[in-house]
């Protein structure tokens, strides 16, 4: 398949307005401005907010107050493109008031530790929590539902609350008996038993089920296409060529909104039969067309159904990048963003990961993978990974500008989903 067949509408109105964004950066960097225009920016600027003033760390850690707020110069008027559009002005306006820290706060999904969780949101103030099957273990469905309020009362922005509730041999909440009458089913047996229209109800069930608990987020569907039984991947995913893949996608995006559960597609940009990236480095030497035509189908299908999160895998894609780990890779983000028109929020998977820690070293990467375009990383190493992100934008590392741009992204997707009102 020629890349015509899957590259979207997108791509070519981005070229037309390249010049125009170009400039219009100029001009407001020459104003002294605040600019939102990283290379994957569907956003410009109008009325931009004045940097805040790097003047020590004791003070940039601590919250802007509401009076200060209210005396900043002026508020950014937003106009923006692409999935979050309409809640970019909004997500602005939060934006100003947020304090260095709380910003590298809100880039993070953090794994809910078991102790010590509520103090974690107090100190972090991160922008989200993922829960493993050890959150749920024991507990009663009221409990539940405590827990994840009271971390959303600790908070002052809303959190993204996320699970793998993927079905079959992945289930973090349905797995308990005392949480749910039954256990998701994997994607395989739901169309076994029921075709697409099985699939689809399936996936408004799960919307219900976790949102009657308060999580907002599933990271799901996996996207991936393989049809080897004996892959690390083929139990997790659906099981067919890259179209019916993509048709699948489609379905469970569409219900997931009909609720407005956000749905996060995975692995991008596409598993294939490698290897677990959670036990070390995984590499996929296949070509560019193997993806072109199968793997990038349903990715594809995912963002047109208006999919707002894509997970990117640590696996070492060499048809695009062969030295960096996808996740890493700014080449593999500049496919997502500009050949897939990717505009909502691209998250890494859990930067603890072997596979990643192999590559990295014992050096954070969550810097490194910020830098390559990551919105959102996940992390188990809460005070690692903030601490080198915090530091390397009061370093210079990374621009304020650059943070602004996922932060606002971020905050626009909480927005477009109701998460924030």
């Amino acid at each position: 398949m020629s890349r015509k067949h899957y590259r979207p509408q997108y791509t070519r109105q981005r070229r037309s307005i390249v010049p125009m964004l170009v400039l219009a950066g100029i001009l407001l960097a020459g104003a002294g401005a605040f600019a939102l225009l990283g290379p994957f920016s569907p956003f410009a600027v109008k009325n931009p907010v004045p940097s805040t003033p790097q003047t020590s760390s004791s003070q940039a850690e601590q919250p802007q107050s509401s009076e200060a707020a209210s005396q900043a110069s002026s508020v950014p008027v937003v106009e923006g493109t692409g999935i979050f559009k309409d809640a970019y002005p909004k997500a602005a306006q939060t934006l100003a008031g947020m304090s260095l820290k709380e910003k590298v706060g809100q880039v993070f999904l953090f794994r809910a530790p078991t102790e010590g969780d509520v103090q974690t949101v107090t100190e972090y103030q991160p922008g989200g929590f993922f829960f493993g099957a050890d959150s749920f273990k024991d507990k009663t469905p009221e409990q539940v539902r405590a827990m994840l309020q009271g971390y959303q009362e600790a908070n002052k922005v809303k959190m993204a609350l996320a699970v793998d509730e993927e079905g079959g041999t992945v289930t973090r909440v349905s797995q308990f008996p005392a949480l749910s009458p039954k256990k998701f089913a994997s994607p395989q047996v739901v169309y076994a038993n029921g075709g697409m229209d099985g699939i689809r109800q399936d996936a408004l069930d799960k919307a219900d089920f976790l949102l009657s608990y308060g999580l907002n987020v599933n990271l799901a569907p996996v996207a991936d296409v393989t049809f080897d039984r004996n892959t690390y991947m083929f139990p997790r995913a659906f099981g067919r060529n890259g179209t019916r893949t993509a048709e699948f996608v489609k379905t469970v995006v569409e219900a997931a909104n009909s609720k407005n559960l956000s749905s996060t597609l995975k692995h991008f940009p596409g598993y294939g039969g490698n290897s677990d990236t959670h036990t070390g480095i995984a590499t996929d030497n296949r070509n560019m067309e193997s993806f072109r035509d199968s793997d990038f189908l349903p990715f594809q299908a995912g963002i047109e159904a208006g999919v707002q999160c894509v997970l990117v895998s640590h696996n070492i894609v060499t048809a695009m990048d062969t030295e960096n780990p996808a996740s890493l890779s700014a080449e593999v983000h500049r496919i997502l963003r500009e050949e897939l028109g990717f505009t909502g929020v691209v998250m890494t998977d859990d930067l603890s990961m072997q596979g990643l820690r192999d590559k990295a070293g014992e050096n954070s990467a969550a810097p490194a993978a910020f830098l390559a375009g990551n919105d959102l990383m996940l992390s188990t190493d809460i005070s690692g990974d903030f601490d080198a992100l915090y530091a390397a934008v009061q370093d210079g590392s990374i621009s304020q500008e650059r943070l602004d741009e996922s932060v606002l992204r971020i905050l626009a997707w909480k927005y477009t989903m109701g998460i924030m009102s």
